[in-house]
């Protein structure tokens, strides 16, 4: 049958049945208690009975209806039988009330009568198991690519009738499909309760089959349809009990499901506690099978006997469907032979049903039933471990309502709010807004303990990232502001972190005049408390670009002033702030306030042995910047300052930059000169003293008149205009005159120059030239013929006066001296003391520089006697 037209027939089916069950219900006396609606689903012998949405009127508490309208029994049967079939059902309801148990179905409310139906209220009930495989076995008769596997291969008309009696599933499960989890929770549930009927109970089911297997809301398996039960005994529950088989002249409403029924109930009229594993066995089969049971007797013993036949070869064909650990169990469980059968609580020890999710589930089923310190314990640590390993369906559908109903619990709220949290980050905001966004604000508006107050702080950025602005603005803020009103120390610390988690979401307004004085005072109540001090600067760190400029001056820096606590962590925190205030120029970070303020807080941090070496460098490079920027602004200041003097001061630094000194002048050299520094004699310190006072004629015969302040100085001024008198200033040179033939005193042939020192230089201070200064002649001719030219400059030498060494009793020919030194450009040589000269030639063949002293030395006396 097509699913459209399927579903179609079953919307106008529950229609019409809601109309006729709505006008039934109404003279039942449960409609006192309960606001029935819609049915959903339907169960029980023949699914007679039909489940419909309700809520219980007294605290709107969300549950199902069962109703049975008697008359659907008078249409199948004959009338007389209508109260077999009502005393049936109504004992089953009470049998369920008797057998509390987690994995047993929970009635809220006994079976109420009246003259037409028959009703009682549960948990809320999703559909029966029934239902769901339903669908399943239609769209194998629709898809003609999965063949069936028991009872042989169906023709396409046997399957359109088939589907035609199939019944039908619940339009909102339509879709439904079993995880693989799911189904290994879901046969565990069931063999739980089979375990607690048997060894609690002491009681046998017969009719363990999807009619009468029910699933919640949340998603638990729950065993039902408690119609045939049969008490065993407690002294030997191992023993088989009698029973009756199945008969085609009882109503089949009236006896268990024939296609699920154990083999000795149906050949011996005898059944035990493996007669239910033989069921629970054949039920999976069903499950893994498409929705069909191996064996579709057709309420037909006949059918049923033949078919038990080749049970053994469709349970082996079917087993490569079954999960590998669940392969052997199942296939001793649908074994005829019932001594092969493992009972229940063997076979809760499988390995298939070992799965950490599983026991997190099976716990969660069972948490009422705990303590509050279990309870605890489970949600905080358990469940969040086991929560990753849960299919997102599970969440939803299984967790999170016991999560929900635990909200109002003071007692654990703390714990719940754990995975409430991982459930928050986790959902869309869709699922949020429709399953969560309600049940948060009840949490934010109740009184909570402390660890519960600091949870939801601690993750207020994941939810307001859920969280509509408006309900923001109007459920949120106002419990994070009352925060910092608390009195202990972990809200406020918690309340501090999450204005640096939230900041984007608070309005700058507010951040100034409620975010900013409420950290600080914070700060101030626990300045000694390094995690208290770690948030407060975490989030002054991140809210500063909010602020204003004069508020973070004012408000900021005094704070960061006041940190002591030499943790690196926290030095970091504040070297990082300090850091962000110089590098973004917005603040007006100053380098008065970085010389006063900031440096002197940072640099004893530099020999903090706490730091690493990473820190310790990070600290060291955002202080060398700073220092930089001091440097930078200081040495501007100083340069405007100079230039906007009047003394002749302000002109040092061009001097000096059109000094000699910074001239890239062409290099002179004087050939064969060398110029060494000489040392002075304590005979010429004593005639310097003497001369030092004298008149025009000491002063001047030895360099030392007043009027020529810089004549005790070697100067070279015509080269260099410009050149200060201070870069001119030479020590008082020793000089070599290179000979003009070979023959010259004291010369070596092909040796250079000949070396005649100072008296007053020892041998031992002796150097060889280094510069070559042998001139060409100006104006006349030596011994050498060597015609001499002077350069333009003017040479003092600072020395005794000087006498000639004559050869011969005669003073030597001044005519061939050497005349570069007396040149035109050559002003004077001054000589303080008595000093070795070499002649430019042999003594006598020339000219030299003493007779032309002592020529000049004898007119200037001649002219004043």
């Amino acid at each position: 049958m097509p699913a459209g037209t399927m579903f179609a027939k079953f919307k106008s089916t529950n229609v019409a049945a809601s109309t006729s069950m709505q006008n039934v219900a109404d003279g039942n006396p449960i409609t006192q208690y309960f606001e029935i609606g819609k049915p959903v689903a339907c169960a029980g012998p023949e699914l007679i009975w039909r489940i419909h949405d309700a809520y219980r009127k007294s605290d709107n508490k969300e549950c199902s209806v069962f109703i049975f309208e008697k008359k659907v029994a008078e249409k199948l049967h004959k009338p007389r039988r209508k109260e077999t079939i009502t005393e049936l059902l109504k004992s089953s309801v009470k049998t369920l009330e008797r057998f509390r148990h987690p994995r047993i179905l929970q009635i809220y409310h006994t079976v109420e009568e009246n003259a037409d139906t028959l009703a009682f209220a549960s948990e809320p009930i999703f559909a029966s198991l029934s239902n769901v495989l339903a669908f399943h076995e239609s769209k194998t008769y629709e898809n003609p690519n999965v063949p069936p596997t028991a009872g042989g291969t169906a023709s396409a008309g046997q399957a359109q009738a088939a589907a035609n009696t199939l019944p039908q599933r619940p339009a909102h499960a339509k879709e439904y499909n079993f995880l693989d989890m799911e189904l290994k929770y879901g046969f565990l549930q069931l063999t739980e309760a089979l375990a607690y009927l048997h060894y609690s109970g002491h009681v046998i089911h017969r009719n363990v089959c999807p009619s009468s297997i029910l699933i919640t809301k949340r998603g638990i398996w729950k065993l039902a349809g408690m119609e045939y039960v049969e008490r065993m005994n407690e002294n030997d529950l191992n023993s088989s009990i009698p029973c009756p088989p199945w008969s085609n002249r009882v109503s089949k409403m009236a006896q268990p499901n024939l296609d699920f029924m154990a083999p000795e109930t149906q050949s011996t009229s005898k059944c035990s506690l493996l007669s239910d594993m033989f069921s629970l066995g054949m039920v999976i089969c069903a499950v893994f099978n498409n929705g069909r049971p191996l064996i579709q007797a057709g309420n037909s013993t006949s059918n049923y006997a033949k078919q038990m036949e080749s049970l053994d070869d469709l349970v082996h064909k079917l087993m490569p469907r079954l999960p590998i650990a669940l392969q052997e169990a199942t296939s001793r469980m649908a074994s005829r032979d019932a001594t092969a059968r493992p009972t229940a609580q063997l076979l809760q020890l499988i390995k298939y049903f070992i799965d950490p999710a599983i026991s997190a589930l099976k716990f969660l089923d069972v948490v009422n039933m705990k303590d509050t310190q279990q309870k605890s314990q489970f949600y905080k640590t358990t469940l969040i471990e086991a929560m990753p390993l849960i299919p997102r369906k599970l969440w939803w559908q299984n967790i999170w309502p016991m999560l929900k109903s635990e909200i109002n619990n003071n007692e654990v709220l703390a714990a719940v709010l754990q995975p409430v949290m991982l459930f928050v980050q986790e959902a869309t905001h869709t699922e949020y807004d429709n399953l969560m966004s309600a049940t948060m604000k009840v949490v934010y508006n109740t009184p909570k303990s402390i660890q519960a107050s600091v949870t939801i702080l601690e993750n207020l950025h994941l939810i307001i990232e859920k969280t509509k602005p408006e309900d923001v603005t109007t459920d949120i803020m106002p419990m994070l502001f009352c925060s910092f009103d608390g009195s202990t120390i972990q809200v406020q610390s918690a309340a501090v972190v999450a204005v640096a988690n939230v900041f984007d979401s608070i309005d700058e307004l507010s951040i100034r005049r409620m975010v900013l004085p409420k950290v600080k005072l914070v700060f101030e109540k626990n300045i000694t408390d390094p995690k208290i001090v770690q948030n407060v600067l975490m989030c002054i760190e991140r809210v500063m670009d909010r602020m204003e400029r004069g508020q973070v001056m004012d408000e900021v820096l005094p704070l960061l002033a006041n940190v002591r606590i030499p943790d690196p962590d926290i030095i970091m925190r504040t070297v990082r702030i300090y850091h962000k205030l110089f590098v973004d120029k917005t603040y007006g970070l100053t380098v008065e306030t970085m010389a006063t303020n900031v440096l002197p807080l940072l640099i004893p941090h530099t020999v903090n042995p706490a730091l690493n070496f990473e820190q310790y460098c990070y600290l060291l490079e955002v202080l060398q910047q700073m220092l930089e920027a001091i440097d930078r602004q200081q040495r501007n200041k100083l340069k405007l300052d100079n230039l906007s003097m009047a003394s002749p001061e302000r002109h040092r630094t061009l001097r000096h930059q059109f000094s000699t000194d910074n001239m890239n002048a062409p290099p002179f050299n004087i050939p064969n000169l060398r110029i060494d520094q000489r040392k002075t004699s304590s005979a010429e310190d004593m005639a310097r003293k003497n001369s030092g006072g004298s008149g025009m004629l000491g002063g001047w015969w030895f360099g030392c008149s007043p009027s020529s302040p810089d004549s005790n100085f070697l100067r070279v001024g015509n080269v260099f205009p410009n050149r200060r008198l201070s870069d001119n200033t030479l020590m008082t040179p020793k000089i070599r005159i290179a000979p003009s033939c070979a023959s010259s005193p004291g010369g070596t042939p092909g040796s250079g120059l000949p070396t005649r020192r100072h008296s007053s230089i020892g041998p031992q201070e002796r150097r060889g030239s280094t510069i070559n200064l042998s001139p060409p002649t100006y104006g006349a001719r030596g011994s050498s013929g060597s015609s001499l030219s002077v350069p333009s400059t003017s040479v003092y030498v600072k020395s005794p006066l000087l006498y000639s060494q004559k050869q011969g009793g005669s003073m030597p020919n001044t005519s061939s001296s050497v005349p570069f030194l007396l040149s035109s450009s050559m002003q004077s040589i001054r000589s303080r003391r008595q000093s070795t000269v070499l002649s430019s030639g042999p003594l006598g063949s020339g000219s030299g520089i003493l007779q032309q002293l002592g020529s000049g030395m004898y007119q200037l006396f001649s002219g004043r006697n």
